[in-house]
């Protein structure tokens, strides 16, 4: 029996939470260790390349143009013959990586300088984010890996191994930094020759996070008895049925990383820190994203495919339909929470050490911008897996590259007038264009009911009572300005009460959702 998306969502949303909390750890030591400078700048540049693979893989092109092959091929030739196209996917994948790995090392200074150009200038930050990039590099092959694996336990209805698999790596980059004052005392050579290699042991931590990551797949899948075996390199019609939507699917899914890898390359054009504000801002923004959007995406492509394979077209609809009322209710309050309490966040979460106030308002302002974008970042990816469950990952990549056009000349525009804000600005009109396109493509084709907007109705003034609530805390001033830890408590004072306002008004309004009334999570 099929989980029920409530249920699925519950076990997603969870771990994906969990992950981001320790994700908020990691980067509040990023910004105590390392600061907003030149040593942060060149690690998030060299994890840059293997991050937007893991995006690309682990949420969006492996599961998407291989969960529908191998769903559809299991009911129609059974188990076997859907592991031997794991198999077959499997080993392609490995060997094509690993190919990408060897000319990655080899040409890094190419990489790099595509990259972010801006780094040419700045000799020590170049060469130390080329030799962060070449440690990072293997760790392509093995999240890759990782996403197929979790897309085969996906279509089991177990998704334990890969929602929790992030939380690995993050515990691995919270070790690496936590590295950084050690070696920072033993290699003063090292540091004084170059500085910005700061990070190195973070960059380290990756390759262990990857290895670990693996194990915990691998174990998952023995549990629903799926390993795919180790074969000779071939293509089946299956095989190439599926290659065929891969490229497509990798591009369509990925359009928001595109547009935040646009973001980096152009404000590494500008001044020094840039790219690590907008870091922080995105870091705050895809909470909600990886929470909400991922996790009912992840739950949601399952069952669509499922309905597609059956010919059950009607009951699309009522799966979005519910869906929609879920990220309605968790992704209007974020957004409103990223429009009035920005420096709250972002100082309570980040500030103090090498994070100075200049950096949280600098930063304060990425967030105001791609907070704007947040239920549009949500509800296009839930819309997503409509489209990859009917084999359409072609007009989900036309979609996103038209949304990647609107992103290069908006931010070109947006970026002289508010610099890196209006980067993140123009990723956000980026995400609504494809939204606009996506809904009125679903609506076209009766999977999605003009009524579900009216979804949305109760949780956006829910929201908007919130926030009335929050500006007004904020105003009244309540923890005294010579405390300590006065940030930290601000922000949780405000959440609290903020949260609290938002749930009695949904209550009154009737917008709480009956999938999060009661569910159970399973385990592995």
């Amino acid at each position: 029996m099929s989980m029920s998306l409530g249920k699925a969502f519950g076990q997603i949303g969870s771990l994906t939470a969990i992950s981001r909390i320790f994700g908020f750890i990691r980067d509040l030591i990023f910004a105590h260790i390392l600061g907003a400078g030149a040593a942060t700048d060149a690690f998030f540049i060299a994890f840059k390349l293997p991050n937007l693979f893991r995006r690309l893989t682990a949420d969006g092109a492996m599961t998407n143009a291989f969960l529908p092959a191998f769903s559809h091929l299991r009911k129609e030739a059974g188990k076997s013959a859907a592991l031997m196209l794991a198999a077959e996917v499997q080993i392609i994948l490995l060997l094509v990586l690993s190919f990408i790995v060897i000319l990655a090392e080899i040409f890094m200074p190419l990489v790099i300088g595509f990259l972010a150009p801006g780094f040419i200038d700045t000799p020590q930050r170049f060469e130390a984010a080329v030799t962060l990039a070449r440690i990072s590099i293997p760790y392509l092959p093995m999240i890759s890996l990782v996403a197929l694996w979790a897309a085969i336990t996906n279509a089991h209805d177990r998704f334990f191994g890969g929602a929790a698999s992030p939380i690995i790596l993050n515990l691995g980059l919270i070790g690496g930094a936590l590295c950084v004052p050690l070696f920072q005392d033993t290699n003063p050579a090292l540091l004084q020759a170059n500085p910005v290699l700061l990070s190195l042991p973070v960059a380290v931590a990756i390759l262990f996070a990857g290895v670990a990551q693996m194990l915990l797949l691998q174990t998952a899948l023995g549990r629903v008895s799926a390993r795919p075996a180790l074969i000779r390199p071939h293509i089946s019609s299956s095989g190439r049925k599926m290659w065929r939507h891969f490229l497509p699917a990798a591009l369509g899914a990925g359009g928001l990383q595109i547009n935040l890898l646009v973001d980096t390359i152009l404000a590494s054009l500008l001044a020094a820190g840039s790219v690590s504000w907008l870091y922080y801002g995105d870091r705050v923004a895809q909470l909600p994203l990886g929470v909400i959007g991922i996790a009912l995406g992840t739950a949601l492509l399952p069952r669509l495919s499922k309905l597609e394979a059956e010919s059950r077209q009607s009951e699309i609809a009522d799966e979005l339909a519910r869906a929609m009322k879920l990220a309605a209710f968790f992704s209007l309050p974020c957004a409103v929470a990223c429009l009035v309490m920005s420096e709250t966040i972002i100082g309570g979460l980040f500030g103090g050490g090498a994070f100075t106030q200049s950096d949280i308002i600098a930063a304060a302002g990425a967030l105001v911008a791609y907070g704007i974008g947040i239920p549009a970042y949500v509800v296009s990816k839930l819309f997503q897996p409509a489209f990859f469950a009917a084999g359409q990952a072609g007009l989900i990549l036309r979609i996103s590259l038209g949304a990647v056009v609107i992103n290069i000349v908006a931010s070109l525009y947006f970026m002289q007038i508010f610099a890196h804000v209006g980067l993140a600005l123009a990723t956000s009109l980026a995400a609504y264009s494809v939204l606009f396109i996506q809904g009125w493509l679903l609506f076209k084709s009766n999977k999605l009911k003009i009524g579900s907007l009216r979804l949305f109705g109760a949780p956006a003034l829910s929201s908007l009572i919130m926030g009335a609530v929050i500006l007004a805390v904020l105003w009244v001033d309540i923890v005294p300005s010579d405390w300590q830890a006065r940030q930290v408590i601000e922000l949780g004072l405000v959440i609290l009460v903020g949260g609290l306002s938002y749930v009695i008004a949904s209550w009154q309004f009737g917008c709480l959702p009956r999938e999060l009334r009661s569910h159970t999570v399973d385990t592995v």
